[in-house]
């Protein structure tokens, strides 16, 4: 079988279900595992992945007001690798190509592959997923001794920090930033991530989008925590780029400014990608949260301090 994975969750939910060797083609995001990368990159962006978070703002709102699509699709070379499989997804269009930009790449094949299109809101999707790629790569028995792995690392976290909030009745409460310029609190899967690691989210809502809010409304609403997962972005970069952001009167004197609880995370890794590691994910919230709690195997350099009290 050939695959091109336009999306690198998908790419490694494939390397995880050994269907590495069946990858032709992938994204110019895709970089896990490494060996990924080596693979021909069919999307490319049109915006500078690299400008300040204001500018990206900028560049995506411009495009989008025009209609036009975020990414380009090299239907040439799409049309050499001469897939079996693509897939894709239809969540965000800010993240992948979207449905009409692969419809026109497909148009121009002489042989029409099977598209597989993934829409994951929540945990329970992205693990739906997994099971979806395992049944259309013909590794169901592996997908879901994979699914059962990652859902049981989430609730034996999950079991972890029950017993601490029961002891001590209390949950932190967390503000997830997706972006802070302007400033984004995290949807989807995140809030549910939050819950199970044992906070309050206090803006995300469970399976739905991303949203604007104002730094008022973070001031007013006091966190205790603060993550600072900025969409695709590593630790370092989430974290220079908070300290280059500016904030108005006020926010120093957050709870979470105050106590040193503001954290920047490897968002690419562990909290953007609907792929396996959002389980790690869920593993680095409980430890920030709840750092009295034991939780084994926290990926290492997964976050850093930000503020210190």
């Amino acid at each position: 079988m050939r695959i091109a994975s336009l999306l690198p969750s998908a790419t490694e939910i494939l390397y995880a279900l050994g269907m590495g060797d069946s990858v032709v083609g992938i994204t110019h995001e895709c970089d896990f595992p490494p060996e990924a990368s080596k693979k021909p990159p069919l999307i490319r962006p049109r915006v500078d992945p690299s400008a300040p978070p204001a500018e990206l703002d900028r560049q995506v709102r411009e495009i989008v007001a025009r209609g036009e699509s975020l990414y380009s699709v090299d239907d040439a070379l799409l049309r050499s690798l001469n897939p079996d499989l693509i897939v894709t997804q239809d969540l965000c269009h800010v993240c992948a190509a979207s449905p009409d930009d692969l419809a026109t790449a497909l148009a121009r094949m002489t042989h029409t592959p099977r598209v597989l299109s993934l829409s994951p809101n929540t945990l329970s999707d992205v693990w739906s997923n997994i099971l979806k790629i395992g049944e259309a790569t013909g590794r169901g028995g592996q997908a879901q001794e994979l699914v059962a792995t990652l859902a049981q690392r989430v609730s034996q976290i999950e079991a972890a920090v029950e017993a601490i909030v029961a002891h001590a009745a209390s949950r932190p409460r967390v503000a997830c930033l997706e972006w802070l310029d302007p400033i984004y609190v995290s949807g989807h899967w995140v809030p549910e991530m939050v819950a199970r690691a044992g906070g309050i989210d206090l803006f995300g809502r469970v399976g739905e989008p991303s949203f604007h809010v104002t730094p008022q409304q973070v001031i007013e609403a006091r966190p205790e925590i603060i993550v600072v997962m900025q969409c695709g972005y590593g630790v370092a970069r989430n974290r220079d780029e908070y300290r280059r952001a500016k904030f108005p009167n006020g926010w120093r004197d957050l709870p979470a400014i105050r106590s040193g609880h503001v954290f920047a995370v490897d968002a690419n890794s562990y909290f953007s990608r609907s792929g396996p590691r959002l389980a790690e994910g869920v593993a680095i919230l409980a430890h920030l949260f709840h750092p009295e709690c034991a939780i084994p195997k926290i990926p290492a350099e997964a976050f850093s301090v930000i503020e210190t009290a």
